[in-house]
């Protein structure tokens, strides 16, 4: 195996306004306490066993390759709310792999949640797997002048 199955999550998000599209997003993974790692976007699988690590670490390693499935928005329009939102499908069974889905939108924060958890719940349906739980994270944002959100499922050991 070249990479090992990571054994913790935890949730993050983070809005931000910036010079540009990129500057904005930079500024959502500062925020959100990942913004000095490299992000390694992945599917959206929690591995068996996995458990959610709280508090989160205060600090990643810099330079870090950091698994994580997320959600982001970015806008150049003055005045527009964004939001993303990431849930996850905890399954009752801890041998089963559990369901991280994303979602982000041009809409109020309780909308984009909502989505994002009934996702998750159509997700573990469809794999025929009993929902112990779901957790979501989610940003939002009234832009100012060019603005981003960002929520995310870190993966960790």
């Amino acid at each position: 195996m070249i990479v090992k199955t990571p054994t913790k999550f935890f949730l993050v998000s983070g809005s931000s306004d910036g010079f540009s599209l990129l500057n904005a997003f930079d500024g959502a993974l500062l925020v959100s306490g990942v913004g000095d790692t490299n992000l390694v976007r992945m599917s959206s699988i929690l591995p068996p066993g996995c458990t959610e690590i709280n508090p989160r670490p205060a600090a990643l390693p810099q330079g870090a390759l950091v698994p994580v499935a997320y959600a982001s928005l970015t806008s150049e329009a003055p005045g527009e709310i964004i939001s993303a939102a990431v849930a996850i499908g905890i399954p009752e069974d801890p041998n089963l792999a559990g369901l991280i889905m994303e979602y982000s939108a041009r809409a109020e924060e309780n909308i984009v949640l909502e989505q994002v958890k009934k996702m998750a719940e159509k997700g573990m349906e469809l794999r025929k797997r009993p929902i112990k739980k779901i957790m979501a994270i989610s940003a939002t944002y009234r832009v100012v002048d060019i603005g981003a959100v960002f929520a995310g499922v870190v993966l960790w050991d």
